[in-house]
């Protein structure tokens, strides 16, 4: 399997999204779908033609796990140790430590600037 920069991005944008991925082998195309077991308190997933293709061929499809929360929290805790910035360190630390860590450690990247790439290239 070679994957372009441009697919690996989409890839990695709709995981963040909920998304869950499939590369198909064959065609070389991604396929997305939401992920409904990460939804509380949802019965039925998905359905459709894109899902009902994905189940009749699913030897032709490499799937592309998300992460679960605590994995997310991980990479997040990751990037902080290793910011050069020792106030923007802080930052991120104390928005992992307090109430709604995830919003708070976002709100923290979108708002800095130069490092909101290195974030998106660290993840």
């Amino acid at each position: 399997m070679k994957l372009t920069e441009k697919q690996i991005e989409e890839i990695a944008d709709n995981l963040d999204c909920g998304m869950r991925c499939f590369y198909n082998l064959k065609s070389c195309e991604i396929n997305t779908i939401l992920n409904f077991d990460s939804w509380i308190g949802v019965d039925e997933g998905p359905s459709g033609e894109q899902l009902k293709e994905i189940d009749e061929n699913w030897d032709d499809y490499f799937v592309f796990p998300g992460f679960e929360s605590y994995e997310s929290f991980q990479i997040m805790a990751d990037f902080a140790a290793e910011i050069n910035d020792k106030g923007l360190q802080n930052k991120l630390v104390n928005a992992l430590k307090g109430r709604k860590p995830f919003q708070n450690f976002k709100w923290q990247i979108d708002n800095t600037g130069g490092f909101r790439q290195q974030w998106f290239d660290f993840k």
